[in-house]
């Protein structure tokens, strides 16, 4: 037991060596998005519908997921966009999170996060992969993801980039938990307020919800972003 326990340990160890570099880094990658945790409920189903909009300019994402066993969920996503300034792309992502430790096992919660974006029509792949890390502070919980990205394909040169979302939230109650989040990317930095909770809607099922306005910070980027987050878990 305790070899096997030792192991685990040094699995760890090595993931969080080749994954922690982004967040030493400076991020030069990755925009405004969701906020993950690393946790998996087994069993559980998902949909979730997600919207960024900057200015007249919108990004959909609509994606089904479904946990594969007590720490692995996996789940798909189609994607367009909407606005005057840019033409409409679609295209589809796979993601696969790995819940790495049991929660409040350790002083941090870990967990690592894939994703696999095909982008319809161009033959451009975008391949990330991140850490998530979140720690309780009584009633705040703080959540980090670092992600590492590597984009290629045949109208594009190969980059590797870096991203780094930190979320600070505060337990008020289980239907409206006010938070505020960090984002680090290429295009620069931004912070704002995001509001978020959960509607119980029958025994193992809720409705989760998030709206977030993100301000930039300096002239890299937008000046705000908006984003709309809801979940359907059941």
């Amino acid at each position: 037991m305790w070899h096997g326990r030792k192991v685990l340990s040094d699995m760890k160890k090595i993931i969080v060596g080749l994954l922690i570099w982004p967040f030493i880094a400076v991020a030069d990658g990755g925009s405004v998005d969701k906020v993950y945790h690393p946790y998996v409920q087994p069993l559980e189903t998902e949909i979730e519908w997600r919207v960024l909009s900057v200015g007249n300019e919108q990004l959909y994402r609509l994606g089904i997921g479904q946990a594969l066993s007590d720490n692995v969920f996996i789940e798909a996503y189609y994607i367009t966009n909407k606005g005057h300034a840019v033409a409409e792309k679609e295209a589809y992502e796979l993601e696969l999170k790995w819940q790495l430790t049991e929660q409040s096992e350790y002083e941090v919660d870990w967990g690592i996060l894939f994703e696999l974006e095909k982008v319809q029509h161009e033959g451009v792949w975008e391949l990330s992969t991140a850490l998530l890390m979140e720690k309780e502070w009584g009633k705040w919980v703080t959540a980090v993801n670092t992600h590492l990205i590597v984009e290629w394909g045949n109208d594009i040169e190969t980059e590797i980039e870096t991203s780094l979302a930190i979320q600070a939230k505060y337990r008020y109650a289980a239907h409206f938990e006010p938070a505020i989040e960090f984002y680090s990317a290429e295009s620069g930095q931004a912070i704002g307020p995001v509001v978020m909770g959960d509607i119980r809607l029958g025994q193992a099922k809720k409705l989760h919800w998030e709206i977030g306005s993100i301000f930039g910070l300096g002239y890299k980027g937008p000046d705000n972003t908006w984003r709309f987050l809801m979940e359907y878990e059941f």
